[in-house]
């Protein structure tokens, strides 16, 4: 059993770190929901049934992890003196990496104001171009909400980003487009 947990750890630890990246834009909690999802693996795996891939069922752990903890961090929000360090250090970045930077932190921030639906569907197809099947398995949604939500989401993306500027700097890959 031990063998196995470590197999499946190795396999998908970075799709479910890099899911969670994207979910919280903070690798410290990344780092955290990732642990807090693959201890939930382990306690569950005895009781995987197969009924989908195991991508998507540990996905859809970290989908619920990143959840509880969003709610978790909306009721802490509203404690006097819960504040977030979101600094980070800009020494030895080349310039051209500073301009990347810079626009995946606006597109982060955009991202960030999303409500999680949205984001979880914009992460899945548009960042992690996961098919519409696979999403929907992952967020235990038909297809057809995967698409609508989507769509609905790269919307709202959009209009958020064209009001800092340039919008076609934001493009998702054209096979996700609706």
């Amino acid at each position: 059993m031990e063998e196995r947990f470590e197999e499946v750890y190795e396999r998908y630890f970075d799709d479910v770190y890099q899911y969670l990246l994207y979910f919280t834009n903070s690798r410290s909690e990344a780092e955290d929901l990732t642990q807090e999802t693959f201890l939930r693996v382990m306690k569950s795996l005895p009781d995987f049934r197969g009924d989908s891939t195991l991508k998507t069922w540990i996905l859809s752990i970290a989908r619920r992890t990143s959840f509880d903890h969003y709610r978790k961090k909306k009721i802490l929000s509203v404690l006097p003196g819960v504040i977030g360090n979101m600094l980070s250090s800009t020494d030895g970045i080349p310039e051209k990496e500073w301009d990347d930077r810079e626009e995946w932190q606006e597109v982060q921030e955009a991202l960030m104001t999303l409500k999680p639906d949205y984001r979880n569907v914009v992460i899945l197809r548009g960042l992690k171009e996961y098919s519409i099947k696979e999403s929907a398995s992952i967020l235990q949604w038909n297809e057809m909400k995967v698409k609508v939500t989507y769509h609905r989401a790269i919307q709202m993306l959009r209009r958020k980003l064209s009001r800092k500027g340039d919008e076609t700097r934001y493009d998702f890959p054209q096979k996700h487009r609706l």
